[in-house]
Order: structure tokens, then C-alpha cells, then sequence
């Protein structure tokens, strides 16, 4: 055998080791199984933050889902920054509906930051009543168990709780291929990264102590990044603590999505991280199965056998995405596979538009993501 066929069966095989290793780890991390958990006792009073912005797919669903927690002391603050969104009259709505639940909607915005989010959110920040204090995403789909969970995840050497998006209730194949994307392939990474100990901080849910924030500059010092997430991650890690993930990541109903709006949201995430992480986005490049198959058909054509082995390989590759999306109980579906197949074929692209771009646009805004990588 040639030094090539050798380098090519050797990648093959450890990528296929790599795949089922960290199927394995984020099945435990995120079988229905362990999601249930108990929060400390006595539980801790929660300010809950949640920006909204305009009319989202399941909005009324999502925003809803806030008021019916199954958690003693917490209160609500919704952030809106334009004082004629859209979204406004539902949340208007859905507070007077639920009078035993303390909720406050707060408008305006502080423009701290190129981050429209972060601009948003500093109003919430400076209003909350209590030390522990979460972020999370309007389309969160929040299980009555959400505040609990958070705050089970926290260990004595924890700074930050956060949790991956999952989607679900997709309409349409682009949506499939979204679920593709945020499931099987990015939150799957996240727990395998999160239970080596270099977990990552993701805005869709964050739990945190607000005088660890406080004590490193405020909500300014989170401005340090063009996305909060990172600046999160980079501030618990100096401090010398630890990102957590919640065991089982917590729902985002997609709805109907079309191929520009799935390319465009990955696309500036992949700019994002390629921003604040560069060494561990050098190495996305060899994620994905698309790669180790080409070098699989190589190692077989070489030699002579059967490409049909090809699609055996492939079987195995999907089959144990498959195991892991019945496991987490998450969407599953006939088109998954080639939403999975579409997204790896897509993953090379991608990388590269992550090194190509200076900047994303979020809302119509732009963000810079130039010179962003820390030693942190």
C-alpha cells in the first residue's frame, strides 16, 4: 500500500471513531432519561431576560412558555429596543394573562456595542432584582422544568450554564435542514467539547451569576466580542471557571424556513466563531462525513474493491446519527438523512465563508469581526 492509500484509510478510520465517540458521549449527555434534575434548596430567586424582536415563527408558544415554569421565585423582564415592534401587543397580552407571574416589558436601547442584542439587553441587565440572572432567546421553547435544570447543571467551579438550540417542529425541507445543523452536528460538538472541559457559552439560554459579569466590566465587557457568547466564554474562562451545558438541550420551533435564510444564519455564525476562536474553527475543516467518505472511496478504489462499501460506510456514518436524534428525542424524520447528507456536502463551503467575511449583518446590523481572537 501506498504512503497515500495509508494516510487516506488511517483519516478514514479515525474520523469514523471521532463520529461515534461523540455520538456516544452526547447520547448520555442528552437521552430523555437524565433530564430531570432538582434545583438547589433553598431555590434561588431568577430574574429571567428575554429580548424580543418582531414576529417570530411559534413566537406566542415561546414567549408563553416563560410564564408556566415550574419554579418558585422568579420574574420575567421582556426587552424590546424599538417602542412600536410588533411583537410588543403579544407580549402586552400574554403578561396580563398570567397577573401571578412578576413580568415587566422595558423599551428603549443602549447602544454599548455593534451587538443589537447586547444593545438590548442592557436595560434588563441593570433592571434585574436578583443575582441570578438568564439570557435567553425569544424562541426558546421553555419546558416547565427550564429554571431547574439551568440551575442543576451549576458546580462550584461553574461561571456560566448554557444550552445549545435543538430544532424542531420543522416546515419544510430547509427547516430539515436546519434541524441538521443545530442537532446532530452543533450540538452534538458542544456537549463533546463541554465534557472534555472546554465547554462554550451560547446565547439561545445562558444562566449567570451577574456579580461574576459585574466584577469584569458589566455589560460593556461583553461588548469585547462581536457576539456576547464569546465575550462570556472568554471572561468565565479567565476567571478560571468553567462553561457548563444543561444535560439535554432545550427546544427551538423553526417553522418554515427557505434555503437563504438557513445559509445566511450558519454563515454568520461560522464568521462568529471563526472571529473570537480561530484555533478550534481550524479545525471544523474536518468535520463532517463528507471528507472521510471521499477518502474511504479512495481507499477502495485503490485497492481494487467495491465502491458499494461507500454506502456501507455511509450507512454506519448516518445510522449513528440516527441512533443519537431516537435517543435525545429529537426531530426525526424520511428526509433526515439527506438533510444530513446535504449539510455535510455544505460544511466545506461554509468554512470557507467563515474565513472569507470581515463582518455579518443581524438584523440589519453590521458587526465587524475583525481582529476579535484572544489568548483566552
Amino acid at each position: 500500500m501506498t504512503i497515500a492509500i495509508c494516510a487516506a484509510a488511517a483519516f478514514y478510520t479515525l474520523a469514523t471513531a471521532a463520529q461515534i465517540g461523540s455520538i456516544l458521549i452526547a447520547r448520555s449527555r442528552c437521552r430523555k432519561t437524565r433530564r430531570n434534575a432538582l434545583a438547589p434548596r433553598p431555590a434561588p430567586a431568577v430574574s429571567l431576560i428575554r429580548p424580543v424582536c418582531g414576529i417570530e415563527n411559534h413566537g406566542e408558544d415561546t414567549l408563553r412558555s416563560a410564564f408556566d415554569l415550574d419554579y418558585p421565585r422568579y420574574e420575567i423582564i421582556f426587552c424590546a429596543a424599538a417602542p412600536h415592534d410588533a411583537v410588543l401587543p403579544l407580549v402586552r397580552r400574554l403578561m396580563a394573562a398570567h397577573p401571578h407571574v412578576p413580568a415587566r416589558l422595558l423599551i428603549g436601547n443602549d447602544p454599548i456595542s455593534d451587538n443589537p442584542k447586547l444593545n438590548n439587553v442592557c436595560k434588563g441587565w441593570r433592571a434585574a432584582a436578583h443575582d441570578w440572572i438568564v439570557m435567553a432567546d425569544s424562541n426558546v421553547l421553555m419546558p416547565r422544568d427550564y429554571l431547574t435544570r439551568l440551575l442543576a447543571a451549576w458546580r462550584a467551579d461553574t461561571g456560566l450554564v448554557a444550552s445549545p438550540p435543538v430544532g424542531s417542529r420543522p416546515d419544510g425541507f430547509w427547516a430539515e435542514l436546519e434541524c441538521a445543523f443545530l442537532n446532530t452536528y452543533q450540538a452534538r460538538w458542544q456537549y463533546v467539547a463541554d465534557t472534555i472541559g472546554i465547554g462554550f457559552a451560547q446565547g439561545k439560554s445562558m444562566l449567570y451569576r451577574k456579580q461574576l459579569i459585574d466584577q469584569a466590566g458589566g455589560m460593556r465587557a461583553l461588548a469585547a466580542e462581536p457576539a456576547e457568547d464569546a465575550a462570556t466564554t472568554k471572561i468565565v474562562r479567565g476567571a478560571g471557571l468553567r462553561v457548563r451545558l444543561v444535560n439535554g438541550p432545550f427546544e427551538q420551533p423553526l417553522g418554515h424556513r427557505n434555503a437563504r435564510e438557513v445559509w445566511a444564519r450558519q454563515l454568520r455564525w461560522a464568521r462568529l466563531r471563526q472571529a473570537s476562536f480561530r484555533r478550534y474553527y481550524a479545525l471544523e475543516i474536518l468535520s463532517g462525513g463528507l471528507v472521510p467518505l471521499i477518502a474511504a472511496a479512495y481507499v477502495l478504489a485503490a485497492l481494487g474493491l467495491s465502491l458499494a462499501w461507500v454506502i456501507a460506510a455511509a450507512v454506519i456514518w448516518y445510522g449513528a446519527e440516527a441512533v443519537l436524534t431516537h435517543a435525545a428525542g429529537w426531530h426525526l424524520s424520511a428526509r433526515s438523512p439527506l438533510a444530513w447528507m446535504l449539510r455535510d456536502l455544505l460544511l466545506p463551503l461554509l468554512w470557507i465563508g467563515g474565513l472569507s467575511g470581515t463582518g455579518v449583518v443581524w438584523r440589519g446590523h453590521h458587526i465587524s469581526t475583525v481582529e476579535s481572537e484572544s489568548t483566552v
